[in-house]
């Protein structure tokens, strides 16, 4: 019985390099962050009407459907810091659209309650993203909608990859230092 030998993997392609680099334009990250500006600009001038702001409609809609129910929850899934949702929090509480209740089991915990209001107000958000999301996506077939979600979930899935790498790289560092030191 022969054993065939293991391929070697080819190199993995380098497709920018600090010697040429060119700032804006081209970039993936810039092309990204132009997309996402235009994209949050025009949520901004959608949902106007509602009186609902690019940053509100997000903590709103999350708290309509019942992912979240306390103030940790929706920082997480919103990606703000306690201040910020504290901010956010606030506003939407002025407009009359949720409320924060202490919890009576733990004092520490602030759940979240959507107001009838904020039910009303929320009934905008999925056709705002759908109008504008289809937009953007005009000319585009089923198939390119797909392979564009599975290369965005690949760049998510290689920037955690790359972040838990840098994380624990400087957790290493670190220790050496502080090993170093005593």
């Amino acid at each position: 019985m022969t054993t065939r030998p293991t391929p070697t993997p080819e190199p993995a392609p380098v497709f920018y390099a600090a010697d040429n680099y060119v700032a804006g334009g081209t970039g993936v990250g810039h092309l990204l962050a132009r997309v996402f500006n235009m994209l949050a600009q025009e949520l901004e001038r959608q949902f106007e009407p509602s009186g609902l702001t690019n940053a509100q409609w997000k903590p709103l809609f999350k708290l309509s459907t019942g992912e979240v129910s306390t103030v940790a929850e929706l920082a997480r899934v919103c990606t703000l810091d306690a201040g910020g949702m504290t901010r956010m929090l606030d506003r939407l509480e002025a407009k009359g659209l949720c409320q924060r209740v202490r919890s009576s089991e733990d004092r520490r915990v602030v759940n979240l309650e959507i107001t009838e209001a904020g039910r009303d107000a929320a009934k905008v958000i999925p056709e705002v993203l759908s109008r504008v999301q289809n937009a953007y996506l005009a000319g585009f077939s089923v198939e390119e909608w797909e392979a564009l979600k599975s290369y965005l979930r690949r760049m998510l899935d290689n920037a955690n990859d790359f972040q838990q790498a840098q994380q624990a790289q400087q957790t290493t560092t670190s220790a050496a230092g502080e090993n170093h030191a005593s």
